[in-house]
């Protein structure tokens, strides 16, 4: 659905942006990547739960 496509975005726009600095930092990280609400569709709205 149109959430697996939001968060294929933001992965390929981390990645991008990775990319251009590794120059600078190699040892820099990606950190979390989450759905963290999601409504309509077959299975109904979604929040996560805050940890």
């Amino acid at each position: 659905g149109v959430e697996m496509e939001a968060l294929h975005a933001c992965a390929t726009a981390a990645l991008t942006i990775y990319d251009m600095c590794k120059s600078a930092d190699r040892g820099m990280t990606i950190g979390e990547l989450a759905l963290w609400e999601k409504t309509g569709g077959r299975s109904g709205t979604y929040r996560r739960a805050e940890t």
